[in-house]
């Protein structure tokens, strides 16, 4: 599906209503919190070259205490609304003000959507 298939449907639906699906890697990092694991090299050649370099495979993307919490509750099965409902229950002090939960998640997972570090399970569909 192209970008501008995609596109439609995302303009077409109400993002609270969206699955969201992990596209990428992860590990627990200090504290709890979440690092994504993006590969360095697409290229097979270039991965395989510098596996064993200095730098790793992986360029560790570090998420904040609420961007942890999310990317753990994304698990293909719930829906952006209860991931917000979740979230609220285990961060609300946190989350000031409660009323700007939503907008929060739905702008993050926007983001992490936009860098492909996610999908939408009624996209890929």
């Amino acid at each position: 599906m192209n970008f501008f298939q995609r596109r439609k449907i995302l303009k077409n639906v109400n993002y609270l209503d969206l699955t969201p699906i992990r596209l990428m890697d992860h590990q627990i990092a200090h504290e709890g919190k979440i690092d994504l694991l993006l590969p360095r090299f697409r290229n097979r050649f270039w991965s395989e070259a510098y596996r064993n370099s200095t730098k790793g495979e992986f360029i560790h993307i570090h998420l904040d205490e609420i961007g942890s919490a999310i990317w753990l509750l994304i698990d293909g099965q719930k829906k952006v609304t209860e991931i917000c409902i979740e979230l609220q229950e285990s961060k609300a002090e946190k989350l000031q003000p409660p009323d700007e939960t939503e907008k929060r998640v739905t702008e993050f997972l926007s983001l992490l959507y936009r860098e492909k570090y996610i999908s939408f399970r009624e996209i890929i569909q």
